[in-house]
């Protein structure tokens, strides 16, 4: 159907234009663009028509991927425009047709230079063991980050890197390291049995695209534990709740063995957002930075993960870094306005405090 791929072509174009994040596309309404984290219509568009969205469907998904979405309503996969960029796409059913939701990729990985986290950050890719988190809302970089973070590793060891991923986003060149990507669907059934099967791959970092299961966490854990760096993603906001999670994502039978494996390999927890500038020119990052420390340790191993803020409170000279802290920055130095730090905090209180500390 080359004339429908033109039109998605075209539609892909115009959002890159725009510098949009996002395209969504869904019967009865027209075409719309996420730009700056506001979705707007795509200008002179005309409304979109179920015939197109099946069309679509028949233009980029194989077979076996209609029939994954016939039968779970639901698909992620990711395709490459030449010359455009790369796109990660989810196609859904809903009232009794299908949408899809696409996200802007660039071919290229950006450079940690360009995403706006604290450079303490970059000081993860020299870790040899243990698991680093990057934690957030959808639609925040985790993925992003994790690309630039890897590609660091890539360009200074001589590793084997394995990426887990549900589609895979960022293709990686091998530079000094050996980078070899595996897509859930594709190249393995689930995230637990890629991961299984990654130990007896020979290597050193593993990057798992989601910490979904108790298996997963358990089997992550277990190869941080035994001599691989290990970086990974939650869906979660603030280090603390990001802690709480992997509890909760566990048997209470096993949650006793899991805090005391996650006190003893963690390094490290980010946590970002991405806020729309107050000029209205794009996003920025406001980030939260926790590092491992032995009194976190205990902390986590105790369970009292609601006390691991008054830490990275006192902790700001060892580089750590509160959301509401880095909000303040962003409200104080004209970037975002106020309203949307306060949207945005977990701790409005103490956003107030940092807003008016001298």
């Amino acid at each position: 159907m080359p004339e429908d791929r033109d039109v998605l072509l075209e539609l892909l174009n115009y959002a890159n234009h725009k510098h949009a994040t996002d395209l969504h596309l869904c019967a009865g309404s027209k075409p719309l663009i996420r730009v700056a984290g506001k979705l707007e219509e795509i200008e002179g568009s005309e409304i979109v028509l179920p015939t197109l969205i099946n069309e679509l469907i028949d233009s980029l998904l194989s077979d076996n991927k209609k029939n994954t979405l016939m039968e779970k309503k639901v698909i992620d996969f990711s395709f490459s425009k030449p010359g455009l960029g790369r796109f990660r796409a989810n196609i859904y059913a809903q009232r009794g047709t299908f949408a899809v939701a696409v996200r802007l990729l660039p071919f290229e990985i950006p450079a940690f230079s360009e995403l706006g986290l604290p450079e303490i950050v970059e000081t993860f890719t020299a870790k040899s063991r243990g698991l680093f988190l990057v934690t957030g809302a959808t639609g925040s970089g985790k993925s992003t980050t994790l690309a630039s973070l890897l590609d660091i590793i890539n360009d200074r060891y001589n590793y084997h890197i394995i990426t887990i991923e549900d589609p895979i986003e960022y293709l990686h060149r091998h530079k000094k390291s050996l980078v070899t990507q595996r897509e859930i669907g594709e190249d393995a059934e689930s995230f637990s049995q890629a991961l299984r099967s990654a130990l007896r791959e020979d290597p050193d970092v593993i990057m798992v695209g989601e910490m979904r299961d108790a298996e997963t966490i358990s089997i992550a854990l277990s190869a941080a534990e035994t001599g691989h760096l290990v970086i990974s993603t939650l869906h979660t906001v603030g280090a603390a709740k990001s802690i709480d999670r992997i509890m909760d994502g566990v048997p209470p039978s096993l949650q006793n063995q899991i805090r005391g494996q996650f006190a003893t390999i963690l390094e490290g927890i980010v946590s970002q957002q991405l806020i729309p500038r107050i000029d209205k020119s794009g996003v920025v990052m406001a980030s939260e930075v926790m590092l491992v420390n032995p009194a976190i340790r205990n902390l986590i191993r105790e369970g009292k993960p609601y006390q691991i803020n008054s830490i990275m409170q006192t902790g700001q000279s060892q580089g750590m870094q509160l959301m509401e802290e880095d909000l303040a920055k962003l409200v104080n130095g004209g970037i975002i306005s106020r309203e949307e730090a306060m949207l945005r905090s977990l701790d409005q209180q103490l956003l107030h405090q940092f807003l008016h500390r001298r």
